[in-house]
C-alpha cells in the first residue's frame, strides 16, 4: 500500500501487542489507514473494507455509486450498452436573491409593523392556552419557499456490444475515491474508471479495452433544465458543449400547484449554467453530429468535464453572461488538458487519502455477525461522503449531499435546518474532517447577514435568526407562503443549533483566532435574538419562548385536538441554555463583550426547567401534553443529549433516565423509522452509554434505511429516496459509541455492542484537540492519545481498570475517581494509556494516585 510513512507498517500489525504507533502529518496519525500493515495490506480482500461493489447494473439513479470534489458531481449507474452520468454542480440552484440585478441584499432591513402585530397575536393565544388560534394565526407569519438544488446534465454513453456481458463487476473504491465497471464482451475486456477531481476542478471518466480497437461508441450531453448542446470533431477539440438555464422558479415536489417550474429570459431571473466535455483517444477516429460525438476504433477514451454556473455571491443576483460562464468552464477544461490522465489520477487520489486517510475503522465481529462488516463499511463511506459533498469554498452538502437528477428533488434537496444540515456535519470534527466542516461555517456567516434581514422585518429584534429551511442564497426566513403546517414552517431555532458547530469547531481546536475573528460574532447575533425573543410566561414567572414548536411533531389539546405552537418546548430551552453557556466560555477566552457575561448569566436564572412527564420521560413540552404521535421520527426534546451535552449519565443520572425513557417510548411506538432519525437514535443510545441498544439501533439502520450500495434511504412513497444525511449521521454516532468528550474529558469504548469482539480505530479527535487511537481485544484496551490541551479526564469502559499510562517510556502520575483517571499533558506528546478488564467481582488494583518510577 502506497503513502505509509516510515514505522506504519508494524503499527497495530496485531491487536495482540495492543500498541498503537503515531505516524503522518495533518492528522497525528495520517497513514495508519485501517490499522494494516505493508505485508497486510496485500492480503487478498484486504482492500474490500473499503470497496463498495455490485455484479449488476444499478437499476435506478439511487443505485448507482456517487464521486464529487465538492463542487462537481457524477453518479454513475454502470449501465453496459447504455449507461447515463447525472451530472451536478453545487450552485447550480432554481431562483434568485431578493434583489434586483446588479443590487445587494438589505434594500428592505425595516421591520414590518404587521409581522409585531402577527406575533404579538400569537403569544396572546399561547398564553391563554389556546393552541388552535395560535397555529392560525402564525400563517401570517409565513415566508417563501426556498429555492431547489438543480440537476446539471446528463452524459449519455452508448457501447457498441453485439455480445451480452461476462463478468460484470462495478465498484466504488473509498480509499481512491473513483467508481469503476469492468466486463467481458465478445473476447475483448472493457473498462471505465470515474473520478471527479477536487485539485484539478473537473470530472474524468476513462474508457478501456483490453484489445486494441475495440472501443465503439456514442457520447451526448442533455439536460433536464432548457439547455442546447453543440458538438465538434476536430484536431485538437473533440467537444461537447452545453448551455443552459436554471429556473427562475422551482415549487417544492410536495406542492400541487400550476406551473411549478417557471423559466424567465430575463437576467439575473434564473442562473445560466455551460457544461463542456472533451474527448482524447488513443487510436480510433472521432465525428461529431447533433450535439453527439462518435468514437469508433479506439483502444483508450478520455472524457475530461468541466462547469460553470452564473452564480455571483448569495445576495447577488445570477446575472453573470452566458459567455462569460461559458469560457469560466473552458479555462479550468484547458488547465485540465495540461496534464495527461495519468498525473490526473494521481493528484486525484493524494488529495483525497490525505482526508480519508486521516482516520479509519477495522471491527472484527462474533462469527455469524454480518451487521459488523457493514458498520465498519458505513463508518467509511460516511466519511467519503462528507469528503466528496463539502470541500473548501464550495456549498455545504445538502440534503443529498451534492447529487441530484431530479428537476424537483425531494424536499428541494435544500439545507432543512431543523436537524438534516447540521445532522450532516455531526462527523465533520469527531472523524478529523474539520476542513470538511468549513462550508458550513462559511454558510452560518451568509445566515447571519440575511438572517439578521429576517429577524428584523418579521420580528423587530436584533441579532439573527434561520428556520426551517435554507439554499444557494442563504434563504433564512419562515417558509410556507401562508399555507405551511406551522409545526414546520414557523420554527425559529435554526440559529441556535447552527452555532453549536461554530463553538465545536473551537472545542475540537483550540483556535482562538478563529474564535475571536469569525466563531464569536455568529455567536453573540444569534444569543442577541434569542434573548429579545425571550418572553415572561405569566403562568409560571419564568422566561420562555413563544410561539415555540418542537420540530415537525404535534400533541394534543384537552380537547384532543392537533397542535403545533406552545410555550417552552425542551429543544427551545436547551438551544438557548447552550448558547449562552457557550457565550459565557468563550467570553472567558477572548474577553467579555459589553457586560454580556453578566446579562446572559442572568437570563439563565430564569429559564424554564426541564420537566419529566407521566411516563418518566423528559417531557417535549412545557406542559405535559399527550403526543399526536408517541412514535414521531423527531427526537428534538433530546437534543440537549445528543448532539448537545447537557445531560449525561454520570453527571445528570436523573435526567438521563428521563432521556432514556423517552427514546425508549418513541422506539416502542415505531420511533426512528427513517434514516436520519435512525442515525440520532443510535447516537442517543450511544451518549447514555448503552452499547447493547446502540448496536441493536446501527443493527435496525443497516436491515431498514440503507439501499445495496448502502446509500441512506427515506421511505417516501411511491419509493424509497436517497438522504445523505443518515449517511453521515450513521458515521457520528459509530464514532460516539468508540470515543466521547466533553470539555478536558474524553471516555473509551462508552458504548460498543459485545458483537464487537475486538477492533481498532485510529485518528479520532476529541475536544480538547486530542487525536486518539484505540485497539480492544481479548479484555485488553490500549489506545495513544496525541494531547492538545494541558490536562485530560479519560472515562474507563465499564469493567475496566487502569495497567498504566506512558509517556516517553515513563509512568506517568495520575488521579482517580470512581468513574475516570487524570493527568497533565503537553500539547503533541503522545500518551500510552492500557486497560485491562477487571475480574467479576474483583476490587480495583489500581491506586488512588500513582506516582511517575
Amino acid at each position: 500500500m502506497t503513502g505509509q510513512p516510515p514505522g506504519v507498517a508494524d503499527a497495530f500489525a496485531s491487536v495482540s501487542r495492543r500498541r498503537v504507533m503515531a505516524a503522518g502529518t495533518g492528522s497525528m496519525f495520517a497513514g495508519l489507514f485501517t490499522g494494516l500493515g505493508a505485508a497486510e495490506a496485500s492480503a487478498p480482500g484486504a482492500d474490500e473494507r473499503h470497496r463498495i461493489t455490485a455484479t449488476e447494473p444499478a437499476s435506478e439513479w439511487l443505485l448507482g455509486h456517487p464521486v464529487g470534489n465538492g463542487r462537481l458531481a457524477a453518479m454513475m449507474g454502470g449501465g453496459v450498452v447504455r449507461d447515463m452520468l447525472s451530472l451536478n454542480h453545487d450552485s447550480l440552484w432554481s431562483g434568485q436573491p431578493d434583489v434586483s440585478p446588479g443590487h445587494a441584499v438589505g434594500d428592505r432591513d425595516h421591520a414590518d409593523p404587521r409581522n409585531r402585530d402577527a406575533l404579538a397575536a400569537v403569544r396572546r393565544a399561547v398564553f391563554a392556552d389556546d393552541p388552535i388560534s395560535a397555529d392560525q394565526l402564525s400563517h401570517a407569519l409565513q415566508g417563501p419557499f426556498s429555492a431547489s438544488y438543480a440537476p446539471m446534465a446528463d452524459l449519455h454513453l452508448e457501447m457498441d456490444h453485439r455480445e451480452a456481458p461476462q463478468d460484470y463487476r462495478r465498484t466504488l473504491d473509498l480509499d481512491r475515491a473513483v467508481a469503476s465497471v469492468t466486463y467481458r464482451s465478445g473476447g475483448t475486456g472493457f473498462g471505465r474508471d470515474l473520478f471527479a477531481s477536487h485539485p484539478d476542478g473537473v470530472i474524468l471518466q476513462r474508457l478501456t479495452a483490453d484489445r486494441r480497437g475495440m472501443i465503439d461508441c456514442r457520447l451526448m450531453l442533455t439536460s433536464k433544465l432548457r439547455a442546447t448542446a453543440t458538438s465538434t470533431a476536430q484536431p485538437g477539440s473533440n467537444q461537447i458543449t452545453l448551455l443552459g438555464k436554471a429556473p427562475t422558479q422551482s415549487e417544492p415536489d410536495y406542492r400541487d400547484v400550476p406551473d411549478p417550474i417557471r423559466y424567465s429570459d430575463s437576467p439575473g431571473r434564473g442562473m445560466a449554467f455551460a457544461t463542456i466535455l472533451s474527448v482524447e483517444t488513443d487510436g480510433g477516429a472521432i465525428t461529431a453530429s447533433e450535439g453527439a460525438l462518435h468514437i469508433r476504433g479506439a483502444t483508450t477514451a478520455i472524457v475530461r468535464i468541466a462547469a460553470a454556473t452564473g452564480f455571483r455571491r448569495f445576495d447577488l443576483a445570477p446575472d453573470t453572461p452566458i459567455a462569460a460562464v461559458r469560457a469560466s468552464a473552458e479555462r479550468d477544461l484547458a488547465a485540465a488538458r495540461h496534464h495527461d490522465y495519468t498525473t490526473l489520477v494521481k493528484r486525484h487520489v493524494s488529495d483525497h487519502q490525505a482526508l480519508y486517510r486521516r482516520a479509519s475503522l477495522e471491527l472484527n465481529g462474533t462469527i455469524g455477525d454480518g451487521d459488523t462488516p457493514r458498520a465498519e463499511r458505513l463508518f467509511q463511506l460516511g466519511r467519503y461522503l462528507l469528503i466528496a459533498s463539502s470541500r473548501a469554498d464550495t456549498m455545504p452538502a445538502n440534503l443529498q449531499g451534492v447529487w441530484n437528477a431530479a428537476v424537483r428533488p425531494p424536499w428541494s434537496s435544500n439545507y432543512t435546518t431543523n436537524i438534516n444540515l447540521q445532522m450532516n456535519y455531526w462527523a465533520a470534527e469527531t472523524c478529523n474532517l474539520a476542513d470538511c466542516h468549513f462550508p458550513l461555517i462559511d454558510h452560518i456567516e451568509r445566515l447571519a447577514v440575511t438572517g439578521a434581514r429576517t429577524a428584523r422585518q418579521f420580528y423587530g429584534m436584533p441579532g439573527w435568526c434561520v428556520h426551517h429551511n435554507s439554499d444557494l442564497w442563504a434563504m433564512s426566513n419562515p417558509v410556507g407562503a401562508g399555507v405551511g403546517d406551522p409545526n414546520w414552517a414557523n420554527w425559529p431555532m435554526a440559529g441556535p443549533w447552527l452555532v453549536q458547530h461554530v463553538w465545536d469547531h473551537y472545542r475540537f481546536s483550540g483556535d482562538r483566532d478563529f474564535l475571536k475573528t469569525r466563531g464569536f460574532a455568529l455567536m453573540r447575533g444569534c444569543a442577541e435574538f434569542c434573548a429579545a425573543w425571550l418572553v415572561r410566561d405569566p403562568r409560571s414567572g419564568h422566561l420562555t419562548t413563544a410561539p415555540s414548536i418542537s420540530p415537525e411533531n404535534l400533541f394534543l389539546t384537552a380537547a384532543g385536538k392537533s397542535a403545533a405552537i406552545s410555550a417552552g418546548c425542551t429543544m427551545d430551552l436547551a438551544l438557548i441554555r447552550e448558547l449562552f453557556t457557550n457565550c459565557i466560555a468563550a467570553m472567558a477566552v477572548i474577553g467579555d463583550v459589553d457586560g454580556l457575561t453578566v446579562r446572559l448569566a442572568g437570563l439563565l436564572k430564569q429559564l424554564e426547567p426541564y420537566r419529566t412527564g407521566r411516563y418518566g420521560q423528559l417531557q417535549e413540552w412545557a406542559t405535559d401534553f399527550a403526543e399526536q404521535d408517541p412514535g414521531h421520527r423527531h427526537i428534538s426534546h433530546l437534543y440537549p443529549l445528543y448532539p448537545g451535552d447537557a445531560i449525561d449519565p454520570v453527571r445528570t443520572p436523573a435526567l438521563a433516565r428521563a432521556a432514556r425513557a423517552s427514546i425508549a417510548r418513541r422506539e416502542a411506538h415505531g420511533g426512528a423509522s427513517t434514516g436520519w432519525s435512525r442515525a440520532w437514535a443510535t447516537a442517543v443510545w450511544a451518549r447514555l452509554g448503552d452499547g447493547a441498544q446502540a448496536g441493536r439501533s446501527l443493527s435496525a439502520f443497516i436491515a431498514n434505511s440503507v439501499a445495496a450500495n448502502l446509500l441512506d434511504t427515506h421511505p417516501a412513497k411511491p419509493r424509497p429516496v436517497f438522504q445523505i444525511d443518515g449517511n453521515l449521521g450513521i458515521t457520528a454516532a459509530i464514532a460516539e459509541m468508540l470515543l466521547q468528550s466533553r470539555e478536558t474529558e474524553i471516555a473509551l469504548l462508552p458504548a460498543v455492542p459485545s458483537q464487537w469482539t475486538n477492533g481498532r480505530v485510529v485518528g479520532l479527535r476529541a475536544r480538547g484537540g486530542h487525536e486518539v487511537a484505540i485497539a480492544w481485544s481479548d479484555g485488553h484496551v490500549d489506545a495513544t492519545v496525541i494531547a492538545g490541551d494541558t490536562r485530560l479526564s479519560v472515562r474507563l469502559p465499564s469493567g475496566f481498570e487502569l495497567l498504566k499510562i506512558v509517556q516517553r517510556g515513563t509512568i506517568v502520575r495520575f488521579e482517580q475517581d470512581a468513574q475516570s483517571i487524570t493527568f497533565e499533558t503537553v500539547k503533541g506528546r503522545r500518551y500510552d494509556v492500557a486497560l485491562r478488564r477487571t475480574a467479576p467481582g474483583a476490587a480495583s488494583s489500581t491506586p488512588r494516585e500513582s506516582d511517575a518510577t
